[in-house]
């Protein structure tokens, strides 16, 4: 059984499949591949570890449905077609709680750095504009006892309300289409309605998966309903927010502040009005970005065409 992956990931996962006998094409540069060599190589492999940066649409699938299962290096997978992949019989596995401590870290990080305005205030040291004490100049907020509102309370969103609450003692809302009531026993995490969530909370983090429900749920409307003192946290995918619809929010004074780790698009353009913005916050999707998630990542992505290639159950199946 051959497999490829197209991006230069952690050996960690890369010696298990080798371990088991699969060959392993690994791509090493450092940008992407093509469409065209993606293409190309995914004809000659019998499986594939694969990224989000990679769009495996219907037209890759229909292309490449020899494939036996795609393993995804991530625990997002809204850059591949489950339902073509469903009619082909492809299985879709993911690396889901790998990166779980890691994503909610950049979560509370941004909080903090859009509260005290560090980003903006780094910059005006590098521009030599730092000068003397001045009592009343960019003012940020305190975090303490304030109420924050988890859109999307699974996995990371639990761990980003567990920091909130036992660092600032926090008020915990979230809006999520189940009861979690492992949060609510151990934080007293009320459950709400999006607007009640919009309306009631200091800081609102977006935890959610990508879905035509949540494309965009963070728009012009949602905007004006949330506090003209309210941050905005997005470490999920660009899209949950209207990034058009964010920039006049702040532009206007609807809300106070922003922090992503993620944009729409990717990447960001270096002129994008949010990065001088100085209650904004932004990082370059990197809340995975650590030794311990990246290789973990590594590892449960093979994990998943290791169970496939022996027989056993999948441990991370999608579909």
């Amino acid at each position: 059984m051959k497999i490829l992956v197209p991006l230069n990931i952690p050996d960690t996962g890369i010696d298990l499949l080798k371990k088991e006998g699969l060959k392993v094409t690994k791509w090493t540069k450092d940008l992407p591949m093509t469409k065209e060599d993606l293409y190309k190589a995914a004809a000659q492999h019998d499986a594939l570890l694969s990224t989000s940066n990679y769009k495996l649409d219907a037209e890759f699938l229909n292309a490449n449905k020899h494939l036996k299962i795609i393993s995804q290096y991530a625990a997002g997978y809204d850059n591949i077609d489950i339902v073509a992949a469903k009619r082909l019989g492809i299985p879709i596995a993911n690396a889901p709680n790998s990166m779980t401590d890691a994503t909610a870290d950049i979560a509370f990080a941004l909080v903090l750095a859009v509260s005290r305005k560090m980003f903006y205030m780094h910059k005006t040291i590098a521009k030599d504009e730092w000068r003397h004490f001045r009592p009343q100049a960019h003012l940020g907020i305190e975090l303490k006892n304030k109420t924050v509102g988890v859109f999307g309370l699974g996995r990371i969103g639990l761990e980003f309300a567990r920091r909130c609450k036992g660092a600032y003692g926090m008020k915990v809302l979230y809006c999520n289409r189940s009861t979690n009531k492992e949060a609510e026993e151990e934080l007293q995490a009320q459950k709400v309605s999006f607007n009640d969530l919009l309306e009631q909370s200091d800081i609102i983090s977006a935890h959610c998966a990508l879905t035509p429900d949540t494309k965009h749920k963070f728009d012009a409307g949602a905007f004006k309903k949330m506090k003209s003192s309210a941050i905005f946290v997005n470490t999920a995918r660009g899209q949950v927010h209207n990034e058009a619809d964010l920039i006049a929010a702040l532009e206007q004074g609807e809300i106070w502040g922003a922090g992503l780790d993620v944009t729409d698009p990717e990447p960001m353009k270096a002129d994008n009005p949010l990065l001088s913005m100085e209650q904004v916050a932004v990082t370059p999707h990197i809340g995975s970005a650590t030794l311990e998630a990246r290789r973990q990542m590594s590892v449960f992505a093979a994990r998943n065409i290791i169970a496939f290639y022996k027989g056993e159950p999948i441990p991370y199946p999608v579909s």
